[in-house]
């Protein structure tokens, strides 16, 4: 393995992107997506993905250089239509109004809509707390999730993602997890590792449980606590596709597959002032004493601190160092 300072990543990930076609503009906010997600071990999302960025780039699946149009339809509801580009710079033209409105009305929507997959939810809601915004956000993706009980694939894994401000300019706590007992990435991370799964993450195409990642790829993921994460899964669903008009999961095509129809995905976000309430930060802390109270125990997110260098697969970075030219 090699070390890789985040400053590295980023210049690697933004050349990478400028070579196949994204604006300067655009290339900057995803190469940061990539760096954060890196920075914190998000190996799912960081420059594992550059490599499908670029082809899809390339065969215009994700359009680069395009300009998101950001309109506020009501005075707490924000509209951005990506224009089949990618959700960072979409989120960050229209995340300004959707602050100033959430301002305002003492809560805020924010779809983001027909945009390329988002991959991390937690980038985008920690930017909704850093601003002092408690942040909910939701997203759908191709479908690999069969209903309990059946085998027909009808949602993605659609996750949620939930970010509190400290006050402070930082984040108190936030989550970012998918509504299945994991995210698609590690299944095919293992298959690509030749490595098993565990039994109860994932069913075959007749509806059993299976340990082979091929299989699980062939079948389908399970809900986290079976019923009540479908439940959630659905809501994400519902809210994504509804509420931004972009696809619902059962329409979205495989998300790497380098060349066919843009991903067309929504995400959903909801912006909450906590000065709507005297007692939010008075309870905040009186909720992370009771957790800290056990040595070990703490808030989700808590503690979290990105890291200067990653280390990294040479041969890995060799190839995304052919994708900057």
């Amino acid at each position: 393995m090699m070390a890789k300072t985040l400053d590295e990543i980023y210049a690697l990930s933004e050349r990478a992107l400028l070579r196949h076609g994204a604006a300067p503009w655009v290339a900057a906010h995803v190469a940061d997506a990539v760096k954060v997600a890196e920075s914190f071990g998000n190996k799912i999302c960081g420059l594992y993905y550059l490599e499908s960025y670029c082809q899809q780039l390339e065969s215009g699946r994700v359009k680069g250089d395009v300009e998101p149009d950001v309109r506020r339809v009501r005075p707490a509801v924000v509209h951005v239509d990506a224009r089949f580009g990618f959700a960072q710079p979409a989120f960050a033209r229209a995340l300004p109004e959707a602050l100033s409105a959430a301002r305002e009305c003492g809560v805020a929507s924010l779809a983001v809509g027909h945009a390329h997959t988002c991959t991390s939810l937690g980038y985008f809601t920690e930017q909704i707390a850093r601003a002092g915004m408690i942040g909910i956000g939701m997203t759908n993706a191709s479908p690999i999730v069969a209903p309990p009980g059946g085998k027909s694939r009808v949602i993605g894994t659609n996750p949620m993602a939930f970010a509190v401000p400290d006050g402070a300019g930082g984040v108190a706590m936030m989550f970012d997890q998918s509504t299945t007992t994991v995210a698609l990435g590690k299944i095919t991370m293992a298959k690509a590792a030749g490595q098993s799964i565990p039994e109860d993450w994932a069913l075959d195409k007749d509806g059993q449980p299976t340990t082979d990642p091929e299989a699980a790829l062939g079948g389908s993921l399970v809900s986290m606590g079976g019923y009540k994460g479908w439940g959630f899964g659905l809501m994400a669903e519902l809210l994504v596709a509804g509420m931004t008009g972009s696809l619902a999961s059962v329409d979205v095509k495989p998300l790497k597959a380098p060349t066919g129809a843009p991903h067309d995905l929504g995400q959903y976000y909801l912006l909450i002032d906590p000065a709507g309430s005297d007692a939010f930060g008075a309870r905040l802390a009186q909720v992370a004493a009771a957790v800290a109270e056990d040595e070990g125990a703490r808030m989700p997110g808590q503690g979290k601190v990105a890291m200067h260098t990653v280390e990294v697969d040479p041969a890995f970075w060799a190839q995304m160092e052919a994708l900057a030219g």
